[in-house]
């Protein structure tokens, strides 16, 4: 289905197709069309318009089927299915408008975020041929890459991400990050983070069960508080898995991993200040 076709389809059949909103599919094509647009020019012409090549990379992570699949659909070889597919990648991730806050808007001054929610979630990747341990995960019992995420709870933007490998513990990924809390910023987190609190004074972590003993009721109320407060970042890691290329096994290579998920974030990031403005 070519991009002319779907204009019959309503904005939330428009989403459901490709992952993102009209306003964001719009904004991603103003940005390509300068070095993917080859009408006059000389040398091979394209045989896709820059919209069908954004919605070739769009139906590879939304659906995330096999590059021949995607190639036979759209009458291309699957070597140009990858091809258009890492170039517009690289074309949005340099263009900066995707880009995430970074961790020096933690502190920045007058901005200082009041309440913030850390969370990791694993992909499930292929068995690597070296090193197998560092990414065998006990919890998935498979290999996985670990990606954390940091937003704001308020308004539900992702500041920023840390990449891992599924051996690492989510509380070591939190502590390689070297994330710059400011002074009365509150950082909400699950039983993954046990130490957060003796680091950071503003950490907020459920209470453990001690062995053979029971919690108070208290402390009941307390975890069921924080869970309803951190619903948000498990809102926010089901709006990752919509794009079925985090949702299954990962068959693509690992180091490229970190550049698409800090990407979809960055897309995920604009559509939610096009919803609030």
């Amino acid at each position: 289905m070519q991009y002319t076709q779907l204009e019959q389809l309503s904005n939330g059949e428009f989403k459901r197709l490709c992952g993102v909103s009209r306003g964001t599919f719009g904004e991603m094509v103003e940005i390509l069309r300068p070095q993917l647009d080859r009408s006059g020019k000389r040398g091979g012409q394209a045989k896709l318009s820059v919209e069908d090549q954004l919605l070739v990379t769009m139906e590879y992570w939304r659906e995330y089927r096999t590059q021949f699949h995607i190639g036979v659909s759209w009458g291309v070889d699957e070597t140009t299915v990858g091809r258009i597919v890492r170039k517009v990648e690289n074309i949005l991730i340099k263009c900066g408008k995707f880009r995430l806050p970074s961790q020096r808007h933690l502190i920045k001054a007058g901005q200082e975020l009041q309440v913030t929610v850390v969370d990791a979630g694993e992909v499930e990747i292929e068995r690597p041929k070296k090193r197998q341990r560092r990414y065998y995960s006990g919890k998935q019992k498979c290999h996985t890459l670990k990606a954390q995420v940091l937003m704001d709870w308020q308004s539900g933007q992702i500041i920023c991400v840390a990449i891992g490998t599924g051996k690492t513990h989510d509380f070591k990924l939190l502590k390689r990050s070297r994330l710059a809390f400011g002074q009365g910023q509150l950082c909400l987190a699950d039983k993954g983070y046990q130490g957060f609190a003796k680091q950071f004074a503003g950490a907020c972590l459920p209470t453990k069960k001690p062995r053979k003993q029971r919690i108070s009721k208290a402390e009941k109320q307390h975890n069921r508080a924080l869970a309803k407060l951190r619903v948000r970042v498990e809102h926010l890691i089901r709006r990752f898995k919509i794009f079925r290329i985090f949702s299954g096994r990962y068959r693509n290579r690992r180091k490229r991993f970190g550049l698409r998920f800090n990407l979809i974030a960055g897309l995920l990031n604009f559509g939610t200040s096009l919803i609030w403005q």
